[in-house]
């Protein structure tokens, strides 16, 4: 078995720039996220990210995710549920153990930051990959021409289901209120596209199906009516929780439950590196999220250069061909 020289947890701008920056300097790179963007999502206008006057979290985290995977960067959209160091590669590496699968690597770089929160509720792990998604613009396209439902509230929510409505036959918008809650210009227009049905006053009770999800109960929270929707799959749109529980074991946490690093992003167990939110470093910005992430990736390939006994570099200036 060949391990991947570097997984990286996590699918936002810590993650992507590490991804972009280990696949430059030619380390088979893996990135596993529950979706990409993570929290930067959240906004549609980023106005302090340099080179760009303006641009939607949603856009910028799609942009350093194709410039990763032109230098041969992987993604799983899956989450991780364990850590350890494992024994079944030639020489000293960590298992990645998934909901799906597990992976192994010579280095880790956790920065998964926050990631989208459960709705908690009966057949939602059931069917997660198997219908139920947590990232729209990762899996929107196959669901072409089906019948989808946004599951939420906020301008994160209504954007998902702006963007589903061009490819998808049906959306359902199903939210706890009168009215969706968000901006009210992009309620608006979210409201007046035809293949848009709001579901108010409505609350996700269980996910149904055999092999995949074929239908959501919704409970009326008023009427307390129950019924049945037939879809084709569920994109849940929450917000963002933090869930360090599966590395305390391996790394070092405060007490706020953010993983301590030093200056090279190097965190308390040799081979594992994290950047972005979910360390301790004080400011929460993309671009220091960004920053974070080359230099882990930058760490990562320093660590395995060693490993092979060979020299280590500071800097990534070099033109490097883009991979087809």
């Amino acid at each position: 078995m060949t391990p991947y020289d570097v997984i990286i947890i996590g699918g936002s701008a810590a993650g992507l720039t590490a991804a972009l920056y280990s696949s430059r300097l030619g380390l088979r790179s893996l990135v596993i996220t529950k979706d990409i963007g993570g929290q930067m999502l959240l906004t549609n206008e980023i106005q302090n990210y340099p080179g760009f006057v303006m641009i939607s979290g949603f856009e910028l985290a799609n942009k350093i995710k194709e410039q990763a995977e032109l230098y041969g960067a992987e993604f799983i959209y899956d989450e991780v549920i364990a850590l350890e160091e494992s024994k079944e590669c030639p020489s000293l590496c960590f298992k990645v153990k998934t909901r799906f699968d597990e992976y192994h690597a010579i280095t880790l770089i956790l920065a998964f930051g926050k990631t989208p929160r459960d709705l908690g509720v009966k057949g939602e792990d059931t069917f997660k990959g198997k219908g139920i998604s947590y990232c729209t613009i990762c899996d929107g396209p196959l669901f072409k021409g089906r019948i989808v439902a946004i599951i939420g509230s906020g301008d994160q929510a209504l954007e998902s289901a702006q963007y589903l409505t061009n490819v998808a036959s049906k959306v359902y918008l199903i939210h706890n209120y009168d009215k969706p809650i968000g901006s009210e210009e992009l309620v608006k227009q979210v409201l007046s596209l035809k293949n848009v049905e709001s579901l108010p006053n409505s609350k996700v009770i269980e996910f149904q199906g055999s092999s995949k999800l074929e239908k959501v109960l919704i409970q009326n929270t008023k009427s307390k009516e129950i019924k049945a929707i037939d879809i084709d799959g569920a994109f849940i749109e929450i917000g963002y929780v933090s869930k360090t529980d599966f590395v305390k074991d391996l790394v070092k946490v405060n007490d706020r439950k953010e993983i301590e690093i030093d200056k090279e992003c190097k965190t308390s167990y040799s081979g594992i590196f994290a950047a972005g939110d979910v360390t301790d470093f004080p400011y929460k910005q993309a671009v220091i999220s960004a920053s974070q992430g080359c230099i882990a990736a930058l760490s990562a390939y320093n660590y395995i250069q060693r490993l092979k006994g060979k020299a280590s570099l500071k800097a990534d200036w070099k033109a490097i061909k883009q991979k087809a």
